[in-house]
């Protein structure tokens, strides 16, 4: 039997496993082993959500979370080097764009293990950004590259990657849609604990580093979201990297309903029932277009371009508060088109099936 290793370390990133990791079960071909950096490490931002997803508990557990992102890399790096050498994967799964993807397909080259990158091609053009060089750098290290709409192969074909390691299969995050909306709808009870009404809130996340690393951007969203707090209940589930920044500013929102993480139940039943999100997460971006709900991207700029040019999803740089609060409000009245632009929900099955080919 084959082995995979697959390398998580940030809760989008258990998001998307969950799914692939369940076909790979049910294929039968391949036995997998999980390692995860420790990149999210706290209950709320990892432990919640293998239960919740049902993922198998981790081969390898290398608790390595924050410092600078070259000493995060570089420490994952070495461990992962060290796992790989004593899991002998015949190839390796790495997610999306964070530093334990890069630090895992890095590893993976230098010891010449075939690389699959999921979640491949999607670039915002901002070289600055640290999720932008990952990616960048994972892709060109890939040996498989499943993109999530044609958007992301397009990009990938004008970087001169080869058309034959390029697969469009679809969005695994809309396979765990598919898969678990269903269950939260049925079990979550986040909208009565925290007394909130279906279409009546607007729900935000802060987490990225041009965010929470910047006071004058954080501050803006903050006052931004109690100006939008005057007209409909804003719910912020804080991150503990803006929890830090905010703690560092001195200033505490007051009108916003702050609560800790949630679990992925309970945000997506969050996110599907708000009114509006505001959110600077391009995974959060693409739930909210899964379940029809109006989006505002707290960044100058998404990855997930096709989410703009259907009109789901707006850009609200975080510059001007009172901008950004009427971009907020406004978006209680859009509705774009509900062609969908990542597959059909089944683009985990479709990667075991290439996979299986490929490493036969």
């Amino acid at each position: 039997m084959k082995s995979i290793v697959t390398v998580v370390g940030a809760r989008p990133q258990f998001i998307k496993a969950a799914p692939l990791s369940r076909a790979i079960a049910a294929n039968g071909t391949f036995e997998e082993a999980i390692v995860h950096t420790g990149q999210h490490f706290d209950a709320n931002m990892s432990d919640v959500f293998f239960e919740e997803l049902g993922i198998a508990k981790p081969a390898r557990f290398l608790g390595i979370s924050g410092g600078t992102h070259g000493a995060m890399t570089g420490a994952m790096l070495a461990a992962l080097e060290q796992a790989f050498l004593e899991l002998k994967p015949d190839t390796v799964v790495v997610y999306g764009d964070t530093n334990s993807t890069l630090a895992g397909a890095l590893a993976a080259s230098k010891m010449h293990i075939p690389i699959v990158h999921v979640e491949a091609g999607l670039r915002s053009f901002n070289r600055r950004m640290p999720e932008e060089q990952n990616r960048v750098l994972t892709d060109h290290l890939a040996d498989l590259l499943f993109v999530p709409s044609a958007a992301a192969a397009r990009n990938l074909a004008r970087e001169g990657l080869p058309a034959e390691r390029v697969h469009d299969v679809g969005d695994v995050m809309f396979d765990a849609i598919r898969q678990f909306g269903q269950r939260a709808r049925s079990v979550s009870s986040v909208l009565a604990r925290l007394a909130l009404s279906e279409g009546q809130y607007v729900l935000s996340t802060v987490h990225r580093a041009e965010n929470t690393d910047d006071p004058a951007r954080l501050l803006t969203i903050i006052d931004a979201l109690e100006m939008v707090a005057r007209t409909l209940p804003v719910v912020l589930p804080l991150h503990p990297r803006a929890r830090a920044a905010l703690d560092r500013a001195g200033r505490w929102p007051d009108r916003i309903r702050v609560v800790e993480p949630v679990g992925y139940l309970d945000m997506i039943r969050l996110e599907g029932a708000a009114a509006v999100i505001a959110t600077d997460s391009g995974g959060v971006q693409k739930e909210a277009y899964f379940q029809g709900v109006p989006c505002v991207t707290l960044r100058d700029e998404t990855e997930w371009v096709e989410l703009l040019d259907c009109g789901w999803n707006t850009l609200a740089p975080p510059t001007d508060t009172v901008a950004v609060a009427q971009a907020i409000l406004a978006a209680r009245e859009r509705r774009g088109e509900g062609d969908s632009l990542y597959g059909h929900g089944n683009a985990a099955p479709e990667i075991v099936s290439i996979l299986s080919q490929h490493i036969r």
